[in-house]
């Protein structure tokens, strides 16, 4: 079955206590848009990105997360979980996106993105939610979402296909990553091989293996 994009999500500035930005301004909180979304190399036209320091940039332009990992979660908490909740612009179905190897590619539309790396939740996440301990559930889930990059800008819309057109041979996938950069550190040596790795988070893994103790 070919994935396919249920929603694109946009958020707009909101102001609440648990917002991670200085100013007290999250755009976690993002909802469908109602045509097209042009995907850009520096950001989602529409979008409201916060705390710049943590999101955003050219290795996590774009958020992905897998309508059937946001149907567990409706599940284990026992309300609605709707597109958009997990502050993804990119609501997928029929994607493997835990099981997406980093650096391969998706066309969507007329945009080209490339999987970086996954998803770290945040205090701002669980503080959107609700749920103190939902950094601690959600580590232990293991399913991230992924971040991706735009090599070609183009628009996306609900609908469109999503078709991986690429994938390394590395097999390093987004939630191995997530894996080894929480629970499982004996991961991280893997990590190295893969040439499509954020700079600062290889630089990160480097720290790690240099210091296991620390």
């Amino acid at each position: 079955m070919t994935g396919r994009l249920v929603t694109v999500n946009l958020g707009a500035a909101t102001e609440a206590e648990w917002a991670g930005d200085a100013s007290g301004r999250s755009g976690i909180d993002k909802r469908p848009a109602g045509g097209p979304v042009l995907l850009r190399v520096d950001g989602v036209a529409g979008d409201f990105i916060g705390e710049r320091a943590h999101h955003g940039g050219p290795d996590q332009t774009v958020y992905a997360y897998a309508e059937e990992d946001a149907a567990w979660w409706a599940v284990e908490l026992g309300r609605d979980i709707p597109p958009g909740a997990f502050g993804e612009n990119l609501t997928t179905y029929a994607v493997d996106v835990t099981g997406a190897v980093v650096g391969e590619r998706w066309q969507i539309g007329s945009a080209l993105l490339e999987v970086t790396k996954p998803r770290t939740p945040c205090r701002t996440f669980a503080g959107f939610w609700g749920v103190p301990d939902l950094i601690k559930r959600f580590t232990a889930r293991a399913a991230p979402g992924a971040y991706l990059r735009v090599l070609r800008e183009g628009e996306v819309g609900a609908g469109d296909p999503v078709e991986v057109v690429e994938r390394p041979e590395h097999g390093v996938t987004v939630g191995e990553v997530f894996r080894a950069s929480t629970l499982e550190p004996e991961l991280l040596p893997r990590l190295l091989d893969v040439p499509e790795l954020p700079e600062s988070l290889r630089r990160k893994v480097e720290r790690r293996l240099a210091t296991p103790d620390a």
